[in-house]
């Protein structure tokens, strides 16, 4: 092949490329509106532990060492939801591609809150209401990336009073735009997918604990028969 023929092959094949990255990122757009509806009402119902289970279940340790496993745990979920979707995307045609992202989107999405719900928990910070309430007030922290101080009725009202819906519809395009494998169809697979969420998971799990580090609550005594076996018994 001649380079003036090589030449014209590289730029159909970055042609190619670009369409399908537009194509994908206005197929991400118009699925992230459902995306976001689903994710606001499923919220109340993903189960969070309280404080008293979280002690239950990690008897003897304090509230950094209890939050470093609950990010541990997120962070190895994300990845792994990241990696089969990276996967997926590295077949020669995937045709349920922007089925895949709204999944990945969901199900990182509903992990990472999760995640901030009981870190809030952890330091002493659950934002008080019913199940609702406060699934509106986590979604706001994993939307603005930032711990509640539920002893600051400003923070509170601000959380518990945002345009919800917008804000989870704007990160979550952010979250699939940034993440969408169509956006760079021959570079990402399962083991940049992972990278990607290992990543932005433990950055936002880091963010939030910061605020709530700073406005800790000491936690309350727990009875020695609710408290659980002691660590090596």
């Amino acid at each position: 092949m001649s380079a003036r023929g090589l030449g014209r092959g590289v730029r159909y094949g970055v042609s190619g490329v670009r369409g399908g990255a537009r194509r994908g990122g206005s197929a991400a757009r118009a699925g992230i509106g459902s995306v976001a509806e689903r994710l606001i009402e499923v919220a109340p119902r993903i189960p969070v532990r309280d404080l008293a289970a979280l002690r239950r279940q990690f008897p003897g340790l304090g509230p950094d060492e209890i939050a470093d496993r609950l990010i541990a745990a997120a962070v190895k979920g994300t990845m792994t939801v990241g990696a089969g979707v990276g996967a997926a995307a590295m077949l020669p045609s995937p045709p349920t591609m922007p089925a895949e992202l709204a999944t990945e989107t969901l199900g990182v999405a509903a992990i990472e809150y999760k995640l901030i719900a009981e870190l809030h928990e952890v330091y002493g910070l659950r934002v008080p209401g019913g199940a609702r309430e406060r699934a509106t007030a986590y979604l706001w922290s994993w939307t603005e990336q930032r711990g509640i101080d539920v002893l600051k009725l400003s923070t509170v009202n601000v959380a518990l009073g945002s345009s919800m819906k917008r804000s989870v519809r704007q990160q979550l395009l952010r979250r699939t735009l940034r993440n969408a494998p169509t956006l760079t169809p021959f570079m990402i697979g399962a083991a940049v997918g992972a990278v990607v969420n290992r990543r932005d998971t433990r950055k936002l799990a880091e963010r939030v604990r910061r605020d709530l580090r700073a406005a800790q609550f000491p936690w309350p005594e727990v009875p020695e028969s609710e408290a659980g076996p002691c660590p090596g018994l």
